[in-house]
């Protein structure tokens, strides 16, 4: 049973959408961040990224970026830049790039069910992170990012969907990047009903994206519930902001490697041990090869590239986990080769989102990095079944786009 609900939400003016909704924190840097809102003081990164706004030299974590996170979020509404709905509403997000569509419900989903792992997770977070966000939304008193969450699609949900996107959008802008939005309000009590009553029957929730965002905000929620004598369970903090996907929608794109040295070895040594556990053979085309089946892997080094094939032998099949080209290039290659033990933290390995496009990773060698790994992409039905199985998929293992855009629908505690 999936439990949501539907929420107040503050929002953007509709006039002001674009130029309130931004990409999410964690996908740039301070100083991309500063470029970015160089001339849009309406930017959610304000919001999200508020050291943008203060001295270059501030720590991340300083209590002034909190303050002053804080101080834009309502600054925003007491402007009337963002408004909030008098009444708890669920709604549509549609996202459209280079002409394929994913429409999600927009819901607060039950930190109730996260504690049960009815909402499953698929990777590891990390306390630093986590404790960066729990300090953001408790200060904010808001849950600012919405977490991407997934289903097994049900016909007769997307039916539903379909039919209430013929009404007239709240939203419907492009962004900067090519990106369409479209957003609906969903308002009359019976559909709302209707889906919390189809999403009951569905047997559990899946994050796809955003394990630390929703980490912090069930943290958050279990110190307000905790702190509470009055506690009802009906309170906002028991729930977070989420944007929930059907499965057949979502694209997963290939998250590539790069490693700035051969640890060591000769280019000569460094391929005659990738030949121990893979064939190589070279890549014919003048482009960059990219894998067009499972255990299937581009090699890109000295102005070359190459196609590796894992060899018999070098994983388990039966292993959900194992058999994931992200393990099969680390466990057999990465690790024991390049002696990259820990990619979350060794400094001398890179990762880049597919939607970047695989000249990135020739551009990047060539200009003086040893080696490149064009990788294929993992399926939402292997990270699906290995959160069934109560398993953790490696780092770095899928790269989401379109990214949710921060700004579009706040989801204040209280």
């Amino acid at each position: 049973m999936s439990i949501i609900r539907p929420f107040p939400a503050v929002r953007p003016a509709k006039e002001k959408a674009h130029l309130i909704a931004a990409l999410p924190y964690d996908v740039m840097n301070s100083d991309e961040a500063r470029e970015m809102v160089k001339d849009n003081p309406l930017s959610f990164l304000h919001v999200d990224k508020a050291e943008i706004d203060l001295p270059k030299e501030i720590n991340l974590y300083d209590e002034k970026v909190y303050q002053k996170a804080k101080e834009n979020l309502y600054s925003l509404i007491d402007n009337k830049h963002l408004i909030k709905e008098e009444k708890p509403c669920l709604y549509l997000y549609q996202q459209v790039m280079n002409g394929h569509a994913q429409t999600g419900l927009v819901a607060g989903s039950s930190i109730e069910e996260y504690e049960k792992d009815l909402i499953k997770k698929h990777e590891f977070t990390r306390a630093d992170k986590e404790a960066d966000r729990i300090k953001h939304v408790d200060t904010l008193n808001a849950q600012t990012g919405p977490i991407f969450l997934t289903y097994r699609a049900q016909k007769n949900i997307t039916d539903k969907m379909n039919e209430l996107m013929k009404s007239p959008p709240l939203y419907d802008f492009t962004a900067e990047d090519d990106v369409k939005h479209i957003v609906w309000r969903i308002e009359k009590d019976e559909d709302i009903q209707y889906f919390m009553d189809r999403f009951k029957e569905i047997e559990c929730l899946y994050i796809a994206d955003g394990h630390h965002r929703c980490a912090s905000a069930v943290r958050v929620g279990q110190r307000r519930k905790a702190a509470n004598p009055n506690h009802t369970g009906k309170e906002e903090y028991n729930t977070f902001l989420s944007v929930i996907f059907p499965h057949d929608q979502l694209a997963i794109y290939d998250y590539n490697r790069i490693v700035k040295d051969l640890n060591g070895f000769t280019e000569e040594e460094f391929m005659n041990k990738v030949a121990e556990k893979f064939t190589i053979e070279e890549y014919a085309k003048d482009e960059p090869y990219r894998p067009e089946a499972t255990h299937k892997f581009g090699m890109y080094m000295n102005k070359k590239w190459y196609i590796l094939t894992a060899k018999k032998g070098t994983f388990d099949a039966n292993d959900l986990v194992a058999a994931l080209d992200v393990s099969i290039m680390q466990n057999n290659l990465l690790n024991p080769i390049l002696g990259i033990g820990d990619p979350r933290t060794d400094n001398r390995i890179d990762f880049i989102g597919g939607i970047r496009g695989l000249g990135e990773l020739s551009r990047r060698v060539d200009a003086g990095e040893a080696v490149a790994f064009s990788m294929h992409p993992t399926s939402i039905e292997e990270l699906m079944n290995i959160a069934d199985a109560g398993k953790i998929m490696p780092p770095k293992s899928t790269w989401f786009e379109p990214k949710l855009r921060s700004g579009l629908l706040i989801h204040l505690l209280s």
